[in-house]
């Protein structure tokens, strides 16, 4: 647990940029040892898990809201034209199938309005594991009580969506439709050239940023300026990117995923190139973590082993920790041989005290003036 007491004669962790070369160093090396220590190549595998069973209900969101206002089937070949160029062909090719499903099991009305509420739901479960690796990455548990953490993660995963959508418009508005905006505008022929000029700092900031919400808004831990937070975002997408340019070469010049997975070849790709995307994605959070700390230990606060930030809530921690009390008394009981008594914590035992409460509640004379 954080000791939030700073010893006397630390200061107040500075940006970081005033940190020291020496600083740097010792965090950059604990970036990969930390990544290595918390798992992070077991939790990209289990996020990639979670992100499959995401992809799709998040997809029909998309698609289904893109089809309302535009050409979904003309925003589906921009995506994947953009794709070939940085993924794998097997991964453009899953892709297709998969946006051409949803953009086909796409209603209107009341269907589509239960459809979409259904895929958001379906879609949170990626923020949830992502948050769950958050939590691992900075040395917390897990303290908010579901009726609290999962309309936070239904929120951002709105808002994550809505960023995703932004990036789509950015990636498919072009060709016709910039130069009939840019004559709205009276630009004319400098649209074109305005938005060549835009479109591409315009995507790689709301990528920026849609990592960044990942970072800051899903685990229970309250990080520091949300800006700071690009600085892994900003990682996690070079990494993303080479990593994608290099498995797409590795991939056309020298695997043979066909002799050895057949009909499977593109899924198995597509499978471990998301894997390489969650790989990043963790090593941007890693760095982030390291960065905190780096700021902390320069400022004279013990942040060697624990970072010295607050977590968001510790209810259902504490309620954990009870529990956990309760099961090792429990086991000194068995191993002298005693009887158990009733857990406290059980179910039972606790709408039996709420009846009794409740029962005395309603036999209890009232209280005289």
């Amino acid at each position: 647990m954080p000791d939030l007491h700073a010893p006397q004669g630390a200061q107040r962790p500075g940006h970081p940029g005033r940190l020291r070369p020496s600083t740097w160093r010792y965090l950059i090396r604990r970036t990969f040892a930390g990544f290595v220590h918390d798992g992070g190549m077991d939790a990209a595998g289990s996020l990639t898990f979670f992100g499959v069973l995401a992809i799709f209900p998040a997809g029909l969101a998309v698609m289904a809201i893109i089809g309302i206002v535009g050409d979904s089937d003309e925003v589906r070949d921009q995506l994947l034209s953009i794709l070939s160029e940085v993924a794998p062909g097997a991964v453009v090719d899953t892709a297709d199938t998969i946006l051409t499903n949803v953009a086909g099991s796409s209603s209107a009305d009341v269907t589509l309005i239960i459809s979409v509420a259904i895929a958001f739901w379906s879609s949170s479960i990626y923020v949830s594991a992502f948050g769950r690796s958050v939590n691992r990455i900075y040395g917390v548990r897990e303290g908010r009580p579901y009726w609290k953490r999962k309309p936070i993660q239904l929120g951002l995963t709105i808002i994550l969506l809505a960023i995703v959508m932004v990036m789509i418009c950015l990636a498919a508005f072009s060709g016709p439709l910039v130069q009939a905006v840019g004559d709205a505008f009276g630009i004319g022929e400098g649209a074109q050239g305005v938005w060549a000029a835009v479109r591409w700092p315009a995507f790689a900031a709301a990528a920026v940023v849609l990592i960044a919400i990942l970072y800051k808004g899903t685990g229970n831990i309250r990080l520091p300026r949300f800006g700071w937070l690009g600085l892994g975002a900003f990682l996690a997408l070079i990494v993303m990117g080479s990593a994608s340019v290099g498995f797409g070469l590795y991939v056309a010049n020298f695997a043979r995923y066909d002799e050895v997975f057949g009909a499977f070849s593109g899924v198995t790709i597509f499978l471990i190139w998301l894997f390489l995307v969650n790989v990043a994605l963790l090593l941007g959070a890693e760095f982030n973590s390291e960065i905190e700390r780096g700021r902390e230990l320069q400022a004279g606060l013990p942040a060697e082993e624990h970072l010295q930030l607050p977590v968001r809530d510790a209810a259902a921690t504490e309620r954990r920790e009870r529990s956990e009390r309760i099961t090792r008394e429990h086991g000194r009981l068995l191993r002298r041989g005693e009887p158990l008594p009733p857990r406290p914590d059980s179910v039972v035992v606790r709408l039996r005290d709420w009846a009794l409460r409740m029962k005395q509640r309603l036999l209890s004379p009232p209280h005289e003036n």
